[in-house]
């Protein structure tokens, strides 16, 4: 097999463990090392020289393997977590075609006659640098597009503008509310996740759809999931506007999404087993977060032959 001019092949000497090596180019050391590569335009690119020049800890062969054993068997149990949590997310998605049936096709015949703006109330945000004529404001915390990701929000970095009062009244956030980000890349299109007031006193921008119940047929965490399925990526993309790779929509097109109504009991019983699947999910993630702590000291210590 060959390789492009792209691909640097690094073939070992005898006193090197391949796995020792493998476990240092992923340490803050290395990276650390390797931050000073050269910028081509927005590319990054590590020269052969550079490559060559980087400086690795060489304990006796017996000590590397030592310490790689160590690190294989910690980084084994993040994958193993890891694995957990696609299986949880697996189970989500059995689940749902298993009550629900295949989205696209409906073999179930539940009633979709229903459009989306029908059964919702459905605002876009507010604009950054529009003009406020002079009106009083005050600073609140602002969702933008970044915090909005698929059935989750991200919240570690979440900015604030400056609101009306009346914008404030208007756009805050409530309880169970669906946020869909307008566009992005095709393949994200009904990216959306469910408000649970994370933040007291939020709103969002407006390349974020607030989408907000107004009828007793649809539960929240159902209509976050058939937003996100096939139905409504399917529909989406057969909708937006497209250019370069970015694709959007617009409010006319989010209101007209043909819904599928399955029976409410159906859609809580659904949104019971998603409830009780996140409870373990959000364990697991703590879990994982412990042991990424825990691997990235043991490194931190391995490399600097205190392990």
């Amino acid at each position: 097999m060959n390789s492009n001019q792209a691909v640097g092949i690094v073939r070992l000497k005898e006193g090197l463990s391949s796995r020792f090596l493998l476990h240092w180019l992923q340490s803050n050391d290395a990276l650390g090392q390797i931050k000073g590569a050269q910028v081509t335009g927005t590319i990054t690119n590590l020269s052969l020289t550079e490559l060559r020049n980087l400086k690795i800890p060489l304990p006796p062969l017996a000590e590397q393997k030592r310490i790689a054993g160590i690190l294989d068997a910690a980084d084994a149990l993040r994958a193993k977590r890891r694995e957990s949590l696609a299986q949880l997310d697996a189970l989500l998605q059995s689940t749902f075609l298993t009550l629900f049936g295949d989205p696209v096709e409906n073999p179930m015949g539940w009633d979709d006659s229903s459009l989306l703006g029908t059964l919702t109330d459905i605002v876009s945000g507010v604009a950054k640098g529009r003009k406020l004529g002079g009106k009083s404001v005050r600073e609140v915390p602002y969702l933008a597009v970044a915090n909005v990701q698929d059935k989750h929000l991200k919240l570690d970095v979440v900015k604030s503008i400056n609101a009306t009062e009346d914008e404030i009244a208007k756009y805050r956030l409530l309880n169970n509310d669906l946020l869909l980000t307008e566009g992005g890349d095709p393949d994200k299109l009904g990216r959306g996740s469910l408000w649970h007031e994370d933040i007291p006193e939020c709103i969002h921008q407006n390349h974020i759809f607030r989408v907000r119940i107004t009828s007793g047929e649809i539960d929240p965490i159902f209509l976050n999931w058939i937003i996100g399925s096939p139905r409504g990526k399917n529909y989406f993309l057969r909708s937006a506007k497209q250019t370069t790779g970015i694709a959007s929509i617009n409010m006319t097109q989010l209101r007209a999404f043909p819904m599928l109504l399955p029976p409410l009991p159906l859609q809580q019983r659904f949104a019971a087993v998603v409830e009780s699947v996140e409870r373990q999910k959000s364990a697991q993630r703590a879990h994982l977060a412990e042991l990424d702590a825990l691997f990235a000291a043991l490194q931190h210590r391995a490399f600097r032959g205190e392990l």
